[in-house]
Parts: structure tokens; sequence; C-alpha cells
């Protein structure tokens, strides 16, 4: 049984909590807020009480199942090995059964499952946005903030929308001379409509080792916010529509440049569609296929070397939760950063702390994500680099308004960028 379907599903999760506490110590929200409600532990109380009769599903209990960012630290950090992100996911989803969507998030996902309204959209809004966008001067980036204070923090720093997307900057199919594979290319939302610079690295270093690549035009979002906000639904029609996309266009492997969407094509499809034998076995199928770029460049190919120019940078690495934990990849990104030369790499203190995005929770407590985003931005100053390097555009924008808001000028950037550079630098 799913954990999106029944909280049955995670009873014996719960059952394996002893209360010790031991999650107190790695939790970011518990760190900043120091109240039981923030912790793992507090919530597994809630909720059995809430399986006992004791207490109702309320608002206000379904807020504080948004007190998480699924970082999975607390997860690492279990004596018992309770996987409390299974627990938090059903548990919001099992809320909105109960209480219902909230009506933006209803309208929000209802828009991603509509692929040409949402795109329309987007574009319109890449043409309108100065009238809600203030552009922010940096040498690096282009970055913007509110003009209006709506709730969600008057600070928080906002990457432009690109004028194109990223899929249709592309064929579907990009040809190379004698091929080594063929590989399908997932870009997310964040890629395609807004970090268009790391989507065309990743064609550009895929290209460069003689992979043909192949991006659907029919693919849609990935689902993740869906399914950590509790809309089951709308997650499984973008699981759909994902799998059939590329399972029509064919691949050998699959890859992703987003730690979240990495996540779901490896993990959530398959636990989404468990109900459906023909559609489980084709998620099945998929994320025995599919790649974070970085792993696949290390072990699937792997990537040149010897085409690799210097690239005189001081760089810090910061592991994405989805990546580091959700997928156990960190050593990969390292690799490729110290393959190139003129890189020096310095590590920061405590590299997979959580940076405070999470997606949607820096938009509902953003005051909260703020103060997590502040410890990440202090370690990163104390390692005096220029840039940092990261697996996932949500937390390279969660570092860029950090390090904007503190005045710091350093440069984000997607690991495949700074491979991309060291190509291109070596062709020069």
């Amino acid at each position: 049984m799913s954990v999106y379907d029944s909280l049955d599903s995670i009873t014996e999760e719960l059952s394996k909590c002893m209360k010790c506490g031991n999650c107190q110590a790695v939790c970011p929200i518990y760190k900043e807020s120091r109240k039981e409600v923030g912790v793992a532990r507090g919530k597994i109380s809630l909720l059995e009480f809430f399986l006992l009769g004791e207490i109702e599903m309320t608002k206000g209990l379904a807020d504080r199942f948004s007190l998480c960012t699924t970082c999975m630290a607390c997860n690492n950090n279990c004596p018992c090995g309770v996987r409390f992100d299974k627990i938090i996911l059903a548990a919001r989803a099992e809320a909105v059964r109960k209480k219902g969507l909230h009506p933006v998030k209803k309208i929000a996902f209802s828009a991603l499952k509509m692929q040409r309204v949402f795109d329309f959209g987007m574009k319109t809004g890449s043409i309108f946005q100065a009238v809600a966008l203030k552009n922010i001067p940096n040498r690096h980036s282009r970055l913007a903030r509110m003009r209006v204070d709506i709730g969600i923090g008057k600070e928080k720093v906002f990457p432009m929308l690109s004028r194109k997307t990223l899929r249709s900057e592309f064929p579907e199919v990009i040809t190379v001379k004698n091929p080594k594979m063929r590989v399908g290319f997932f870009t997310g939302c964040m890629i395609n409509y807004f970090y268009t610079d790391i989507g065309r690295a990743v064609v550009e270093v895929l290209i460069e080792n003689d992979i043909e690549v192949v991006i659907p035009k029919s693919q849609a979002c990935c689902g993740i916010p869906a399914s950590v906000n509790g809309d089951v639904g709308s997650a499984r029609t973008l699981a759909k529509r994902n799998l059939r996309a590329f399972e029509r266009m064919g691949a050998e492997a699959l890859v992703v440049a987003c730690s979240s969407c990495g996540t779901a094509w490896k993990h959530v499809f398959g636990e989404l569609l468990e109900s459906d034998p023909e559609l489980k076995l084709l998620a099945d199928k998929w994320a025995r296929k599919s790649y974070d770029i970085s792993e696949f460049l290390i072990h699937q190919v792997p990537f040149k070397k010897e085409g690799l120019g210097r690239v005189l940078r001081k760089v810090t690495y910061h592991d994405p939760c989805h990546l580091n934990r959700g997928q156990g990849i960190s050593k990969e990104p390292r690799e490729i950063l110290k393959s190139i030369p003129g890189v020096e790499m310095i590590e920061m203190k405590e590299a997979g702390r959580c940076c405070g995005m999470a997606g949607s929770f820096s938009l509902v407590h953003p005051d909260l994500s703020a103060q997590i985003s502040d410890r990440k931005t202090s370690d990163i100053t104390q390692t005096l680099t220029d840039t940092v390097a990261t697996g996932c555009p949500a937390c390279r924008l969660q570092l860029q308004s950090g390090l904007e808001n503190a005045g710091v000028d350093e440069e984000v950037l997607h690991t495949i960028q700074i491979l991309a550079e060291s190509y291109r630098t070596d062709k020069r």
C-alpha cells in the first residue's frame, strides 16, 4: 500500500519511534524554532493522537505537518531507522483527503496538469514580469525582488523568467556523429522556465561526450510539488504523462539536473502508481534507467577529461537534500569539480545541511526559510570562495537569495555549468 493512499501504510514506521529526540540534533526547523512541533518526534506524536481519535484533522494540525522541509536529515540520524519522510507525506495526503487542498495550491497544481496553458502562462509572465518584479543589479545572473510584499518575504530573491523556454530552444532529438548512446533529458520546471543556462550546459556536456540527446516536448512537471503537498491525484497525472512521453521517444537512459526531479523518477513515480500494475512496471523500468547528470557522467559514460580547459575558480559545494540523502549522490559532483583544471575545492561546514528552500515551504514559511538560509550563507562565506556549486536549481535560487541579501559577491552555479565552462575554455 502506498504512503499516498492511506495512513495504514506508515503505522509500522510510527511504531519504530521511541521518542528519543535524536531528530532534534539535525532538524533545520527545530534548530530555528526550538519548538517540539517542528521536529519529527513532535509530528509523530500528533499523528498518533489523530489515529487514536483523540484529535481531529483541523487546519491547525495540517499547518503543523507543513513544518517540514523533507530534508531527511532525521532519517539518517534515527537509531531506529524511522523513515519520517514517508510519515510526513502520508500525513499531508491524509490532510488533503480530510480538509481539501488550499485554493491557491489547487489552482497551481491544476495549471501544471494543463501543459499548453501553463506554457502560455509562463511565456506571458516572462513578457510582463517587470510589472511585479524589480531587477537587482547583479553581475552573475538576472535576479529580482517583488515590488510589493505579498506575504512571502520582501527580501526574497527570484530568478527572472527566460524569454524562451529551454525546450523551445532545441529540437526533440539532438543528433551527434557516432553517438555512444541515446539519452533522454528531463528538464523539469525550474530549468525549463528560469535556469535555462543549466539546461544548455547539460546539452553541451552530453554532446561533447558524444551522446545523442532526446528532449520530449510533451514532458511536464515531475509532480513533486503536488505530491509533497498531498495532491496525489495531480502527482499521478503528471507521473503518467512523463513516463509515456519518454517511452514514446525511446532512450537508453534518462538524465536529470534537478535533485527533486531525480527523486521523482527514481522513487516517487513507482510509489504513486503502485495500484496500476502496467504503469508500475513502466515506472520501475524508467527508475532503473534514471540518473542524476553527475552520476551519469561518472558511472555511465564516463565523461571526457582530455578536453578540459583551465577554470580559475575557488569552489565550495552545497549538497541538495534530495540528491545527497534522497539518492545517495555526494561524491560524484565533487569528483567532477576536482577533475577540472584550475578549480580549487574548499569544503564548507555541514555541506549537507538543508538550505531551507524545500519548494513551497519557502513561500508558506518565508521567515523560517530565511533563518535556515542564513546559517547556510554564513557557512559559505567562511570558505572565502568565489563560487558555490550545487546540483539543484531550487537550491541555487535559495543560495543566491541568501548571498544577495547578505551582500556577498559569490556566483552560484550548477556543477554541470562549471564542467561546460571547462570544455568551452579548452576549445577557445
